[in-house]
């Protein structure tokens, strides 16, 4: 299966049904009430973060989602069956944004489930708008269109370590040592070409995650090699294991060189707790590595933790997943006595119901509002009644004599909302 982590796709939220327009026929009974049912509300569309999910190549060929309508009302005051909800399981780090840009959803927990896309509400039928001085109300509601959006899905993975270094390094057979992941292995550069995700067991009651991001090189984060695409997978991580190859003959130089890149793609990764670990020591002495280290230290920042194994021989890992684990113990220790970092921002988007916007154009009136366009949508213009209950609503909420007030005389059209979509049409023209 593809590493897939960037995909389009349209989501649809369930259309209500429409409410019954409905009176009983009954035998024996000479004047039958209204007793037309509601439509059921639409489905709505709900992502789930999934730790069993690790990439978004199942929506590689998707380019829509739908939830189901909802069903329409019936006679008998039967309420139509809502539609059901969609539920869309993505891998824990997933973030969706709009076409605008604004961050819809952050999906950083297993179970998290956000409501991307609501279900238009069910219209109600004839017999909801009985009342003392309407009896036969002769008129039911269209049920709503379901919310409709152009989305982007990106994944950013979320471990506890990111392990990074120069192809050839060593990352995927420390990975596959050290934990449940199987990742690909070679003698040659970029062997890696995805993001791998790994368990590591530290004891019986603690594990991290360990993320093994693809060779960076040097300008990866102006997008030379596989850096750029997967740097953003380091982004999240609470640690950086920086791995090197002890053969390497300017370690220092090799340490710097990916730190640039770091720096370069977040400044903020350049800040991140670290552990730099020498690897592939089997066969050298103690004072060849010890020259190795002291070289590394001439750059490494003071207190940095140095560690020396091989991953091939699997030396010295216990003592490197023990360090590993108290520099995470270290950052959970500081970031409950910082102050809570600035997390990215959701857009919840709270409408102000009541509020409404009259404005004159060349083709009659546009009339913008979360309420009055709501009540438009639901309305069946070919219905006189349905056209005289929306007037009403009009007029208790002053739209009206705001439309009187910029000289609206009942022949012009009326548009609700800023697409045009939704026309009332004077009565000569009907």
């Amino acid at each position: 299966m593809s590493f897939i982590d960037k995909v389009n796709i349209t989501i649809r939220a369930g259309k209500g049904g429409d409410g019954k327009l409905s009176f009983r026929h009954e035998k024996f009974i000479a004047k039958g009430g209204p007793d037309g049912g509601d439509g059921g509300d639409g489905g709505d569309l709900i992502l789930e973060a999934s730790t069993n999910q690790n990439t978004l190549s199942k929506f590689r060929f998707i380019k829509e989602l739908k939830a189901e309508d909802g069903f329409p009302g019936d006679k008998t005051r039967k309420h139509g069956k809502q539609g059901q909800d969609l539920v869309i399981k993505v891998p824990v780090g997933t973030i969706v944004t709009s076409e605008e840009g604004l961050v819809l959803a952050d999906l950083t927990k297993d179970g998290q489930k956000e409501i991307v896309a609501k279900g238009g509400k069910g219209g109600f039928g004839n017999a909801h708008f009985v009342s003392s001085t309407r009896q036969a109300p002769n008129f039911a509601e269209k049920g709503e269109a379901g919310e409709v959006f152009n989305l982007d899905f990106e994944l950013k993975l979320i471990a506890d370590v990111g392990l990074v270094g120069l192809p050839n390094a060593g990352k995927s057979t420390l990975l596959s040592v050290m934990s449940n992941a199987r990742p690909e292995i070679a003698d040659y550069p970029f062997t890696t070409l995805v993001p791998n995700l790994g368990v590591v067991a530290i004891d019986k009651d603690r594990s991290i995650v360990l993320a093994d991001i693809p060779g960076l090189i040097e300008g990866a984060s102006e997008g030379k090699g596989l850096g750029h695409q997967f740097l953003k997978h380091v982004e999240r991580t609470k640690v950086i294991l920086h791995l090197i190859d002890v053969y390497n003959n300017e370690v220092a130089k090799t340490y710097s060189v990916i730190r640039e890149e770091l720096k370069a793609y977040s400044p903020k990764l350049s800040k991140a707790k670290e552990i730099v670990v020498l690897n592939k020591i089997e066969g050298l002495d103690e004072d060849l590595i010890q020259l190795k280290i002291d070289e590394l230290k001439t750059v490494v920042p003071k207190n940095t933790n140095i560690i020396y194994i091989s991953a091939q021989a699997k030396m010295n890992l216990n003592e490197l997943k023990y360090s590993l684990a108290k520099l995470l113990d270290k950052y959970k220790v500081a970031k409950a006595k910082a102050k809570p970092e600035d997390s990215i921002p959701v857009v919840k988007l709270n409408n102000m119901e009541d509020a409404y916007e009259v404005k004159k154009i060349d083709e009659g009136y546009r009339i913008t509002g979360y309420k009055i366009e709501r009540f438009a949508k639901r309305t069946n213009f070919d219905n006189r009644e349905g056209r005289k209950r929306l007037n009403v609503i009009m007029k208790k909420m002053g739209i009206l004599h705001e439309l009187s007030r910029q000289g609206y005389k009942g022949r012009q059209n009326i548009y609700f909302g800023r697409e045009n979509n939704v026309v009332m049409k004077p009565e000569n023209e009907r």
